[in-house]
Formats: C-alpha cells, sequence, structure tokens
C-alpha cells in the first residue's frame, strides 16, 4: 500500500530530497564533503582524547570546548553521510520515519552547536569582567548543569517538532523537499492538513536557537570590550584578547553563514541555499578543532606535553 491512514493521518510512503539543480560537476563537491567530514572526525576526535588525558584541562572551559566537539562530530555524522548516500549514490527518495529521525537528529546538532557557542562566552565574560569571582561562578558543577540545559533545551524543542510533524497529513504519495536533507521547513509546509502547531515551532526555533545566542554573545563582547578599555596596561589587554580570538572567529564561521542565508532567503537561489547551509554544517566542525588547537596556548602546552610523553615515554606492548 502506497499510503498509511493512522488516526485519520495521510503518510506518505517517501520524501523525495531534491537537493541541487543543474549544476555540472556536482560530484566533486561531495567528495570535498567527504575529505571534510574525515578532518571533523579526526581533528574533533583528537582534541577530546587531549581534553581527557590531560587533567590540566579538566576546566569548566574545557568541559564547554568538549561539547562543541561532541556536538560537531555529532552534526557532521548527521549531515555528511547521509548527504552523501542521497545524491552520490541516487538515494534521493528517503523513507518516512527516515527522514524525521534525519530531521530530529541535524537540528539536535545545529542547536546544541549553537547553545554551546553561546556557553563559551558566558565562560569569557565572567573570566575577564569578574576575575575574581571567576572559580566561584564558573565551577565543573554549574558547567556541567549549564551545558545539561543546552541539550535538554534542544531535545525538548526537537521532539515537540517531530511531534507535530507526525501528526501532518500529506496529500501526496511522494513529497518533494527542496532541500539537501530532510528540512523541517519544506517538510510541513508541504502537508495539506492544518501546520500551525509546526509554522510556530519553526518561527520560534531561530529566536530561542540562533537569536538569543547571538544577542548574549553580542552583550558577552560588548561587556569584555568595555573592560578591556579599562585595562590600562597593553599586556594584560592582549592577552586577554588573545583568549577570546578563537571563540569569536567560531562564532563568525557559525553564525555568518546561516544569518547571510535566512536574510536574503526571499531573492537567493535553492542552489545557493543549499551550498551555504550545507558548508555551515561542513566546514565549523572542521575548523573549531583546528582553531582550538592553533589559537590556544594552554591546548598547545598540553599537546606538546602528552606528545613528548608519549615519544620520552611509549606505553608498553
Amino acid at each position: 500500500a502506497l499510503w498509511v491512514y493512522c488516526w485519520n493521518i495521510s503518510i506518505p510512503s517517501y520524501f523525495y530530497i531534491s537537493g541541487f539543480s543543474g549544476i555540472p560537476h556536482i560530484r566533486y563537491y561531495y567528495i570535498f564533503l567527504f575529505f571534510v567530514y574525515i578532518i571533523s572526525l579526526v581533528g574533533n576526535s583528537c582534541l577530546m582524547y587531549v581534553i581527557i588525558l590531560d587533567r590540566n584541562l579538566h576546566t569548566p572551559k574545557y568541559i564547554a570546548v568538549f561539547n562543541l566537539s561532541l556536538t560537531d562530530i555529532c552534526e557532521s555524522t548527521a549531515v555528511i553521510p547521509q548527504l552523501l548516500d542521497t545524491f552520490l549514490f541516487g538515494n534521493q527518495l528517503m523513507p518516512y520515519g527516515l527522514c524525521l529521525s534525519n530531521m530530529f537528529s541535524v537540528f539536535v546538532s545545529i542547536s546544541t552547536q549553537s547553545l554551546t557557542l553561546a556557553v563559551l562566552s558566558f565562560d569569557r565574560l565572567v573570566a575577564i569582567c569578574l576575575p575574581l569571582r571567576y572559580h566561584m561562578i564558573v565551577t565543573h558543577r554549574s558547567m556541567l548543569f549549564i551545558i545539561g540545559v543546552t541539550w535538554a533545551v534542544a531535545l525538548l524543542m526537537l521532539i515537540a517538532a517531530t511531534i507535530f510533524i507526525s501528526r501532518l497529513s500529506f496529500c501526496r504519495v511522494i513529497v518533494i523537499i527542496n532541500s539537501f536533507y530532510c528540512d523541517h521547513g519544506p517538510i510541513y509546509r508541504s502537508a495539506c492538513s492544518n501546520n500551525f502547531p509546526s509554522s510556530v515551532i519553526a518561527n520560534l526555533y531561530p529566536i530561542l536557537i540562533l537569536g538569543f545566542p547571538v544577542f548574549f554573545i553580542i552583550f558577552s563582547y560588548t561587556c569584555i570590550a568595555v573592560t578591556l578599555f579599562r585595562i590600562t596596561t597593553p599586556q594584560d589587554r592582549q592577552r586577554a584578547t588573545k583568549t577570546c580570538t578563537a571563540h569569536l572567529i567560531l562564532v563568525a564561521i557559525f553564525y555568518v553563514p546561516i544569518t547571510f542565508t535566512y536574510a536574503l532567503s526571499s531573492i537567493i537561489n535553492t542552489n545557493t541555499r543549499i551550498i551555504n547551509l550545507s558548508l555551515t554544517s561542513a566546514l565549523p566542525p572542521m575548523l573549531n578543532p583546528i582553531i582550538y588547537t592553533l589559537k590556544t596556548e594552554e591546548f598547545m602546552v598540553s599537546l606538546k606535553r602528552l606528545l613528548k610523553r608519549r615519544i620520552i615515554f611509549p606505553s608498553p606492548k
């Protein structure tokens, strides 16, 4: 049977992921994404490995950095293997259940990554603006609690979004989605039943998951800039600025393409939108561990210490 009837809800057999249209040699882009995925996987795994091994990095800040690497792996794994299977191997028909699980995993990963960037800005805000109270405010327990809240918010919002989608009826056996994955917006707009709850979620999501973190990050760095302006010693100012550089680069890499895509969604074509969003899902997870390795002095010290220990005192076979 092509249709499944459940509580008077018409569920399509498949969603067709349309992807790119009319772009020559697009296979090279998919191969590029494959290598980006491998680098992301290796880079973030190494970053997490160093944090676990070195006790000097067992600090609240690196709990958040570890969580960022974890969400990077989750996001790139949720997006790139499915994208390669869909387009490189021509499996553009996705079953209903797989499509909803794909939507859930992608959005949870993006949400936790966005919220974790806000958590890292909170860490820098307290470290620079309230240095004497930093160890009282930012403790292991408080950081674990905040990270837990970010995951809970992301999971609850996406569980609600998935439940509302599963209550929609579709008037076609195969529903076409103009995206590179099972995107929430194209799915609920394709329904032929009342999609008001899903539209509410779609409007709330950018505000809570993207808008609020961006506002908080801007607020944090405004306070940091004021504090740095008051620091009279150039050396202290330079040292404080260095601690924020890596995080600011990560923020720009993650939010600028998303903001650009959504702000100009009415005038950019589908191919441009898909390229921007797919690169936003692929490049930040690859660049995050590289930036933290090169831009963070304390991490470089820990990495050199571990490498020296492994070379001079190798583990017995």
